[in-house]
């Protein structure tokens, strides 16, 4: 019922260069693994990749409209998202797609079908995604890893980024145990300040000590020694103050499980602290299935 921006891209697109128009636009294109750098929209589609935007805004699955491919048969297959909710598929009570199946020309349109599945259908409970679920309720593409197909194109709903956003880097040096659950609670307060209006939790991408160690991670904290894991986060909202009070809530919750937390407020000190994790992409992508 009203204008939505999307953008247009071929299999080929490298996912930053897509992200870059985006934002040269004034809007933010949601899937961003750690393998932006590297990665194509193809084997976005294909893998239903993530990213530390999925907390927000889902996977790939979540944010197209219609993508493209050649079949087995080498024929053509287009499918398209209807009644879009702009949002995660799993909060649709029904999500629709129309599929159209053209000749070898792509010209000629041999048949039509929609499909109908329960939102809830796609994601397994309290997990942001499914990996073992290659089947996806049928769904072409989407998932399947080149199995059912090439992907050739897609188009793809496109988001406005809240007025303020501060990024917080938290470092943990205690017990691993100890530390893990600061990342349900930090979910859980940023979800109930959400609720409620307030500020929204953007992005969370975890790192392990293994993967701190492999790239030679610089600690932010004076202690000395690498943590055992570390956080990096994307608060936002549309109130200075709200945003910049969830900030400093986050960081009460991280030094109480034995954490130190430092947060970026300006653009270039954001961008820093995500390129210190942007450093592990080479180890970590394949993780982002997880996330």
């Amino acid at each position: 019922d009203h204008d939505v921006p999307t953008i247009h891209t071929e299999a080929g697109a490298v996912t930053q260069r897509v992200a870059d128009a985006a934002e040269r636009a004034g809007h933010v294109f949601a899937v961003d693994p750690t393998s932006a750098e590297a990665s194509c929209i193809g084997g976005n589609i294909a893998m239903n990749a993530g990213g530390k935007k999925a907390v927000l805004w889902g996977t790939a699955l979540d944010n197209l409209v219609s993508w493209r491919m050649v079949t087995p048969e080498a024929k053509w297959l287009e499918v398209t998202r209807l009644d879009h909710n702009l949002g995660k598929i799993h909060d649709a009570p029904v999500a629709r797609f129309e599929l159209k199946y053209f000749d070898a020309s792509g010209r000629t349109l041999e048949r039509t079908e929609q499909l109908e599945i329960p939102g809830s259908t796609f994601r397994k409970e309290g997990l942001g995604k499914d990996v073992t679920d290659k089947f996806l309720a049928g769904l072409p593409g989407i998932q399947k890893e080149g199995c059912d197909g090439l992907i050739t194109s897609a188009r793809w709903v496109l988001h406005r980024m809240p007025a303020h956003v501060r990024t917080v880097c938290l470092e943990f040096f205690g017990n691993p145990k100890d530390a893990v659950p600061s990342i349900v609670e930090i979910k859980d307060y940023l979800f109930a300040q959400s609720a409620s209006g307030g500020a929204i939790l953007a992005g969370l991408e975890h790192l392990d000590d293994r993967y701190l160690k492999a790239v030679g991670y610089a600690t932010k904290s004076k202690r000395g020694g690498l943590p055992k894991m570390a956080l990096f986060g994307d608060i936002v909202g549309d109130s200075d103050v709200a945003v910049a009070a969830a900030a400093s809530e986050v960081v009460r919750i991280a030094n109480a499980r034995t954490g130190e937390g430092f947060v970026a407020v300006s653009a270039e000190a954001r961008k820093k602290f995500w390129l210190d994790r942007a450093k592990t992409a080479a180890i970590s992508k394949h993780t982002n299935a997880f996330k």
